[in-house]
């Protein structure tokens, strides 16, 4: 059986369209990956570093908090309880999956409306999937102010004197 050149022999009208349709789908595919790659490289170029919270922060005067009253403060994940003898912060972080617990006005108790986690006004577990309470965060009075420094926690009995 003899060899023969394709390259001589002509190619019929179906043969290329197939090379036509085949050329397009090759521009595509690699168009495609060039805006793919622009669109990753614009994204790259983009800061992508996650703004972070300050871990310490002025809350006020103490005069501003009521005694027996609760100053929630969402953004910083934060509550700031003034008892009978001091003030203290507590954070609203739940310690079973890291929930953001509620306190509404005139509550006795924290809750955690993700898995129902309850905690009382000092932050001990009162029902729920949480098993350790509520951690006390470090306050210094500064210049008359309350400052809460949110990376430090304290024992579970620290009180700002006020």
């Amino acid at each position: 059986m003899a060899l023969i050149d394709d390259l001589d022999v002509p190619m019929t009208e179906a043969e290329l369209e197939r090379r036509r349709f085949l050329g397009l789908l090759g521009s595509g595919a690699l168009g495609l990956a060039g805006i793919g790659t622009m669109v990753a490289g614009v994204g790259y170029l983009e800061p992508n570093a996650p703004y972070e919270q300050a871990t310490r922060f002025v809350v006020g005067r103490p005069e501003a908090i009521v005694p027996g009253g609760v100053l929630t403060l969402r953004e910083q994940r934060v509550y700031v309880v003034r008892g009978q003898a001091g003030v203290y912060a507590l954070s609203s972080v739940c310690t079973h999956l890291g929930c953001v617990t509620r306190h509404g006005l005139g509550q006795s108790e924290i809750v955690c409306p993700c898995h129902g986690s309850a905690f009382d006004m000092e932050g001990r577990v009162l029902s729920g999937p949480a098993r350790k309470r509520l951690p006390r965060l470090e306050l210094t009075l500064e210049r008359g102010e309350i400052v809460v420094h949110t990376t430090s926690q304290v024992d579970d009995d620290t009180l700002l004197e006020v």
